[in-house]
């Protein structure tokens, strides 16, 4: 075992000693030494519900036969960080959990992983480590949060808070119905409830292999929650003892099955940068087109929240994510999970509990799969959005430029009323560089949506997408502004054409008149020039290779 390296021989007497100050019992030592990292902190409400799931894993894990080391990893919630300062930290955070993780297991030398996350950057970071430090891994995802209520309606805490900014300023909304929606739309623990990035990804884990059955969907607050945390403790000490590690599980047809069943429930954007984010730490080439190949052959079965009406939980009832894997068994690989079991044995196992919530192929909301990558002069290096979420009259668009170097100029413009029907709006400097840090625009889009011309106006930027984005919103522009793209060098007045069946997004100007724009171009100074970001500003790649950090070269084992 790994462990033998701080507990064996007669050189790591003071190793064992300081083992033994830990509590752990003589008879213990022989065992596998087992890292739980958890994500648990009291801010953030995906992750709240995460000391008794501790307790689970630990109980798992001791009957398997293991013993368990509990360590912190740090979360930041999206959903708090929208809109200021905050949201500059989200993405990079993901690069820090997954150091966080590689640090702690190798400087233990740790035998195994239990990996507890939940929300958006978390759960990446931590199957980013699992990849790099290639130890047997297994991912417990904490579940997802049960829908909110009021005056007979479900709620979502994306398409019912945020929206309802938008509709206040149309006076759709009063005073008295903000305070009840805020109240209600998230009743307790667990990730936000419609198939935003969290759940996306929790769904995408599931689909890769690197958690149980039912993992992603089986709400937080429920005792199946609880049965899946023990289960996956006891799980990791056999996957120790047979050595499955996260590359023999996070294959190349792995990742095509979890992209497969990202665009077939409709998934956040946000998936397009932390798949290959994965895939580069496993090993594995995954470029952009890869989404569109697989989008193009998978019909879009389940219309989730927030383009959709179903929420997480009608997911689970329909059976989860085996019954996706049932749906479309003639597309998936069939291969390996961490829970023993192959594709084609869950597959087997699985029922379709409500045709209506994963919809027989012939009934699928769309042919085609919820992303798409869209090329074209203004994102030679590609961009992203989520074509399920946006109506038909609006797939093919073409309107004028209203022009913003940061995603607050955009938001006052909105709230002003100075955006109208046919306008494009570009918002830049907010790609990794840029930002830094790559900010999610669901405030703006969401306003946009609140105030009801997400059916009349588009959206642009090199930043990024919360899950709960919808409308024609068109993400990931790659080159980004800070590295000189053709989305830096756009006016106010300039128009721009989206065609999402023809994957295609260009600004319509003259091919001359671009090349004079780009030699008249200067970079801005940098909008942070102290701290972590600096660092990361520095040393992050483009949206479309993941945002990965550079580095240096790694030779794979």
């Amino acid at each position: 075992m790994r462990s033998d390296q701080i507990k064996k021989g007669l050189e790591r007497v003071p190793h064992r000693s300081l083992l033994y100050a830990t509590g752990i019992p003589r008879s213990e030592m022989e065992k596998p030494f087992i890292g739980v990292a958890t994500s648990f902190t009291d801010i953030i409400p995906g992750h709240t519900g995460m000391r008794d799931m501790e307790r689970f894993i630990e109980k798992g894990v001791h009957t398997g036969g293991g013993y368990p080391f509990f360590f912190g990893v740090p979360g930041i919630c999206d959903g708090i960080a929208m809109g200021h300062s905050g949201m500059h930290y989200s993405l990079p955070s993901r690069e820090l959990i997954a150091d966080m993780v590689e640090a702690i297991a190798n400087a233990h030398q740790l035998d195994g992983l239990v990996l507890l996350t939940n929300c958006d950057k978390i759960t990446p970071g931590m199957l980013m480590a699992a990849a790099r430090i290639n130890i047997p891994s297994i991912v417990v995802t904490a579940g997802p949060m049960h829908s909110g209520y009021l005056k007979g309606k479900r709620l979502s805490m994306v398409n019912d808070t945020f929206e309802a900014v938008g509709k206040y300023k149309k006076g759709l909304l009063n005073d008295a119905d903000l305070e009840s929606l805020e109240m209600c739309a998230c009743p307790g623990t667990g990730s936000c409830q419609g198939m935003y990035t969290a759940n996306t990804m929790a769904c995408v884990t599931e689909a890769l292999g690197m958690s149980l059955p039912f993992t992603a969907t089986a709400l937080a607050i429920s005792a199946e929650k609880r049965r899946i945390a023990f289960e996956s403790g006891a799980r990791i000490a056999e996957l120790v003892k047979k050595n499955i590690t996260p590359r023999k599980i996070m294959t190349q047809k792995a990742f095509e099955n979890a992209i497969r069943i990202d665009t077939a429930l409709g998934g956040s954007t946000n998936t397009v940068l932390h798949i290959p984010a994965i895939a580069h730490e496993a090993g594995v080439k995954l470029p952009l087109e890869t989404f569109n190949a697989i989008s193009k052959t998978t019909p879009h079965i389940a219309n989730m929240l927030p383009g959709g009406d179903n929420y997480l939980e009608d997911l689970h009832y329909a059976g989860g994510i085996p019954a996706v894997f049932k749906r479309l068994a003639h597309l998936m690989h069939d291969l390996p999970t961490v829970s023993g079991k192959r594709i084609s044995d869950i597959i087997r196992t699985a029922t379709i509990e409500d045709e209506e919530v994963i919809r027989p192929l012939d009934k699928a909301h769309h042919k085609e799969g919820g992303i798409a990558i869209l090329r074209g002069n203004l994102a030679p290096g590609g961009a992203v959005v989520k074509q399920s979420a946006i109506i038909e009259k609006m797939m093919v668009f073409e309107g004028t430029a209203r022009v913003y170097d940061s995603e607050e100029s955009a938001m006052s413009a909105i709230m002003d009323g100075k955006i109208t029907h046919g306008d494009v709006v570009v918002i830049r400097y907010e790609g990794p560089k840029g930002g830094p840090g790559m900010r999610e625009m669901l405030s703006s889009t969401a306003t946009i949506a609140g105030m009801g011309l997400s059916e009349s106006v588009a959206l642009i930027t090199d930043g990024r997408f919360s899950g709960g984005t919808r409308g024609p919103c068109i993400g990931h522009i790659s080159p980004e502004a800070m590295e000189g793209g053709t989305i830096a060098i756009i006016e106010n007045g300039d128009k721009i054409k989206i065609n999402v069946p023809a994957r295609t997004i260009d600004l319509l100007v003259d091919a001359a008149e671009i090349k004079q724009r780009l030699k008249k171009w200067k970079p801005p100074e940098p909008k942070i020039t102290t701290g972590y970001l600096l660092r990361y500003a520095q040393m992050v790649t483009s949206a479309g290779t993941g945002a990965v950090m550079q580095g240096a070269k790694r030779k794979r084992k």
